[in-house]
């Protein structure tokens, strides 16, 4: 279906005055999110994408609703994984937790920017060379391999050579002045760490994007379907971020669910090119008869790995403790950085959620318990915490 300039203006329009009142109803007054209106807005923006996938469906039909819905959801849980890599960054930097939205914010922004850019570069070249859909079936073969290798011990972001190369070459400060992006210090304009940190998940967002745009091609070729299955996809990441805080380590099997994702759709594609061949050295440059899959097959599997490695993963004892054991570790640290919070309430919030973590720990089998790495410095961290917060009782 030939979408009209008109249909794609209103569109546009719609995604940018979502993202504008995201940014003047939520992110210009710096604050942390309720898990309530966290969840609400969660919700809100995904029934926006339920609701657009409904049109898509009865105005273009079911090829193009299914490919959509498809596309969605495949982009909605490799976004979930890349939430897992913001974590990181953004504790490395130790961003203050009221001024974290304007960093996701950003960095939903930026990613929005560089995917459409991929998207038109990648139907251009789709469009123009019918080989295409073997390299991209490779990627997606290579990144599903790549998920299912151990995971490094995560280093810190602020390692990355263009925040290397910022530090060398321009002024910078540590300290944070509220969420501004440059401040003053003796008489001097520096950066702050909230530019370097925006430049660091603008840079893995590039990154997201080499996987992602590949994958939703492999379900279909409609740029209109990629560009809001994209869009919408990446719509209320800023507050499913602050939901399911805390949760993400819980989901221990959710790689293996993404690989297996992932390396379907790769298979799928090299299917397809194999149909549209004309590479003068396979089968003589004529296409080669091979099963291809459907898009209502792709949902199927694409749905039915989620809800198995998801579940799996909830009820996965390991998983339990993991989860609680990470959360122990990461709510001591933060109740111990006073530059983290200056709210008294989300202090409270963090120790309250420690306490219930450690109760968590205690009750559960050792054999479990024990796995974790860093015990004894974890022990520290959590001991400490409740050291200071007897004294700031006592006061």
């Amino acid at each position: 279906m030939t979408v009209s300039p008109l249909i794609w203006g209103i569109t546009i329009v719609v995604i940018l005055a979502l993202l504008a009142f995201d940014y003047f109803f939520h992110i210009r007054k710096a604050h942390v999110p309720t898990l309530k209106e966290a969840a609400f807005w969660s919700g809100l923006y995904v029934g926006i994408a339920i609701i657009f996938g409904i049109l898509v469906l009865v105005f273009g039909g079911s090829a193009m609703g299914s490919e959509y819905f498809a596309g969605y959801i495949t982009e909605k849980a490799l976004s979930v994984d890349n939430l897992f890599v913001f974590l990181i960054i953004i504790a490395s930097f130790r961003v203050p937790r009221e001024d974290q939205q304007k960093v996701l914010l950003f960095g939903i922004v930026f990613a929005l920017i560089a995917r459409t850019g991929f998207i038109f570069l990648g139907a251009a070249l789709i469009n123009s060379f019918a080989w295409v859909f073997y390299a991209f079936g490779l990627i997606l073969l290579l990144t599903a391999g790549n998920l299912l290798k151990p995971e490094p011990e995560h280093g810190s972001e602020e390692d990355n050579f263009i925040i290397r190369l910022a530090r060398r070459f321009f002024h910078t400060t540590d300290h944070y002045d509220g969420d501004k992006l440059f401040t003053m210090e003796n008489g001097k304009k520096v950066l702050t760490p909230m530019l370097l940190v925006m430049v660091a998940i603008g840079g893995t967002d590039i990154l997201f994007a080499l996987d992602s745009i590949p994958a939703i091609f492999g379900l279909t070729q409609n740029v209109y379907v990629v560009f809001t299955a994209t869009a919408f996809s990446l719509m209320g990441l800023r507050q499913l971020y602050f939901l399911i805080d805390g949760l993400l380590d819980r989901l221990i099997y959710l790689s293996y669910g993404l690989a297996a994702i992932l390396a379907f759709i790769g298979v799928k594609l090299i299917l397809h090119a194999l149909h549209e061949n004309n590479l003068p050295f396979i089968n003589s440059g004529q296409p080669v008869p091979v099963f291809e899959i459907t898009t209502g097959l792709s949902l199927t599997v694409i749905i039915g790995a989620l809800v198995v490695t998801v579940v799996a993963s909830l009820l996965s004892k390991s998983g339990k403790a993991q989860t609680a054991i990470n959360n122990a570790r990461r709510h001591a640290v933060c109740y111990l950085d006073l530059g983290y919070t200056a709210d008294p309430a989300e202090r409270e919030r963090i120790y309250n959620a420690l306490l219930e973590e450690v109760q968590q720990i205690e009750e559960m089998d050792p054999k479990y318990r024990n796995k974790a790495k860093d015990v004894e410095a974890i022990r520290t961290e959590v001991a400490e915490a409740h050291r200071q917060h007897a004294e700031y009782l006592a006061r």
